[in-house]
């Protein structure tokens, strides 16, 4: 079982990724990795000396081919637990964002195979005790307005 918490704040050397809830033309976009056939939010480590919004903006252009952007810090989120998928008995620390896409270009040759735009979230999460939290997290805030970075 995975276990989720939330913070307002946390000493940055604790935080080790990133991950951006996004959305363009009012659709969410979620991406399919080349090796399996679930979806997942944008997002990613971050490298060593990288400040956590570079990664942010980093993994979402890799992961998407978003150019043309609004990013929103939303909080610190922590996983630990163990599922199919992950094996984490120590709490680790993110970074939760939430980006407005208004512009791609064609999807960097990484790991992700392509990305797709939902009006509706689908059930196949690669992360399905996580992601959905974050998302649940992130529409706390879509409806009321936001200044974005």
């Amino acid at each position: 079982m995975i276990t989720v918490n939330f913070y307002n704040n946390i000493e940055d050397n604790l935080l080790k990724y990133a991950v951006i809830v996004s959305k363009s033309q009012g659709k969410w976009v979620l991406c399919k990795h080349r090796k399996r056939n679930t979806y997942e939010c944008p997002g990613g480590h971050k490298e060593d000396g990288e400040a956590i919004l570079t990664t942010a903006r980093r993994e979402l252009y890799e992961e998407t081919g978003a150019i043309d952007y609004s990013i929103k810090q939303i909080c610190v989120y922590s996983v630990c637990g163990n599922d199919d998928v992950i094996e984490n008995k120590d709490e680790t620390f993110g970074m939760l964002y939430y980006a407005d896409i208004s512009k791609f270009e064609r999807l960097p040759d990484f790991e992700m195979e392509k990305i797709e735009l939902f009006d509706s979230l689908p059930e196949n999460w690669t992360y399905p005790e996580i992601q959905p939290k974050l998302i649940e997290k992130v529409n706390d805030f879509i409806g009321v307005e936001m200044k974005f970075e």
